[in-house]
């Protein structure tokens, strides 16, 4: 796991992936504090599409791709598992971080009290390990697909601007994959919005199970 954690965290990626948060908590205005989940999942979303889409293609860009032949199927797939493990879990530990920088340094209104607090961050926690999960996944299983992380970024990309869009509120409403987002936020007993995170779970089981295929075609 060392291994793979030194080829697909290097220092330039994180870097730029804690730039981006604090540039986001310093710039994204936020007034209450149920807000926050709000300002981070959509672009934590496309920041994930970025940073995972060269799980597997980095070993293309480095030129180690003779090697990667080499090895069994079985072995990439634990490797491709391995490094989105790792970057996952970067990434959700970077967007807990995140609530907290939009707390220090745009300090919003409380709606409700600490117990409350409490378990509406719980919530985005929640939420946002599936967020992140689902947006990593596709990135790298669409990059397997190309052999080419930014075709990966392209469709992600699109597919983010249609979704985190009046578009895709109309069309898809509480099966949208950032119905977090769009919740009705007034009414803290109503949770359609988990219909969305059910359809994030299945695409991105769909995604992951489809990459053995796509990597067998790809050697």
């Amino acid at each position: 796991m060392r291994k793979e954690y030194k080829i697909i965290l290097p220092f330039y990626k994180m870097a730029y992936a804690v730039c981006f948060m604090i540039l986001l908590s310093l710039i994204r205005g936020v007034y209450v504090s149920y807000e926050i989940g709000i300002a981070l999942e959509p672009p934590i979303a496309i920041l994930t599409a970025v940073f995972c889409a060269d799980t597997y293609v980095t070993e293309i860009i480095t030129k180690r791709s003779e090697v990667w032949r080499l090895y069994p199927l079985k072995k990439k797939l634990l490797a491709i598992y391995t490094r989105l493990f790792l970057q996952i879990l970067f990434l959700f530990l970077l967007a807990a971080a995140g609530y907290g920088l939009f707390l220090l340094f745009q300090r919003p209104t409380f709606s409700v009290n600490a117990v409350q607090e409490t378990a509406q961050f719980l919530v985005f926690l929640a939420s946002i390990i599936i967020t992140i999960a689902f947006w990593g996944i596709l990135a790298n299983t669409l990059a397997c697909m190309f052999r080419n992380m930014w075709s990966a970024i392209g469709i992600c990309l699109i597919l983010w601007l249609l979704t985190n869009s009046s578009l895709g509120i109309h069309y898809l409403g509480k099966w949208n994959v950032f119905s977090y987002t769009f919740r009705e936020m007034e009414n803290g007993g109503d949770y359609n919005w988990l219909c969305g995170k059910v359809v994030s779970i299945f695409l991105g089981t769909a995604a992951m199970a489809a990459l053995p295929t796509i990597m067998k075609q790809k050697r």
